[in-house]
């Protein structure tokens, strides 16, 4: 079979078996059971399978592979590297997609999530996969630029904030400003506040406020507004999430 994907990286772990599949493409390499594979984004192969295997996979869109690259790293989203691999060593990487498969198999989406949080943390943990470029970029933002408007979304996810705020704290119209936030970033000006509005929510919905005075502190206009976001980009309610924690 041919495997190619050119709409995201896929990362791949063998639960049991894989001796009887082979990369054709690569010397013929067999599998083993916690064998990795890294297929970024619009790469190709060619597999030979013999025996049945289990295995994880997980997809990861490109645009949040780079977001989460700059804010772990603190550095510009173009200079995410993600080499291809197939069958290597990588025991932690390995094992977060294990807990990402036992997680999905018995439907607890919370432990999911910190399965697939933990699986991107090795990967740019791990100097052979998730390195940087060296840093030769045009265009964009200026790392000092960048920090700056970060620390202001951050700083004000309980507020509105809007393209012009953030083209004014630039000194850019806003379409530069949209176009260059993005490629520095990963994603929108309004993916990335999203994104970080959500990361606090899940953060406050540890604790015992109620999720009406958590949405406000977010930046959500209402408790409803918050829970239809949250589920778009969690695929669960805050309140769902919450018991999840608590249990």
């Amino acid at each position: 079979m041919r495997y190619e994907r050119t709409d995201g990286h896929t990362f791949s772990c063998y639960l049991r078996g894989g001796d009887g599949t082979r990369r054709l493409d690569a010397g013929s390499i067999a599998g083993w059971p916690g064998a990795l594979c890294i297929m970024p984004q619009g790469a190709s192969s060619e597999w030979e399978i013999t025996e049945q295997f289990e295995f994880v996979h997980l997809y990861v869109a490109d645009d949040e592979l780079r977001r989460l690259f700059s804010e772990t790293f603190d550095r510009d989203a173009r200079l995410m590297l993600v080499p291809e691999a197939t069958f290597d060593e990588a025991p932690r990487l390995a094992e977060a997609l294990v807990q990402l498969a036992a997680a999905t198999q018995s439907g607890n989406r919370l432990l999911a999530e910190q399965a697939i949080v933990s699986a991107v943390g090795q990967l740019f943990a791990d100097p052979r996969y998730g390195g940087a470029r060296r840093p030769v970029l045009r265009g964009g933002l200026a790392p000092v630029l960048r920090r700056r408007l970060v620390d202001h979304i951050e700083a004000n996810l309980d507020q509105t904030i809007t393209l012009r705020d953030l083209a004014t704290l630039a000194d850019l119209s806003e379409f530069h400003l949209q176009r260059m936030f993005r490629a520095s970033c990963g994603v929108t000006p309004h993916d990335f506040i999203l994104n970080r509005r959500i990361h606090r929510a899940r953060r406050m919905l540890a604790g015992p406020e109620p999720i009406a005075q958590i949405a406000s502190a977010c930046g959500f206009s209402s408790q409803s507004h918050l829970t239809r976001m949250f589920k778009t980009v969690t695929g669960t309610t805050p309140l769902a999430y919450r018991r999840a924690a608590s249990g």
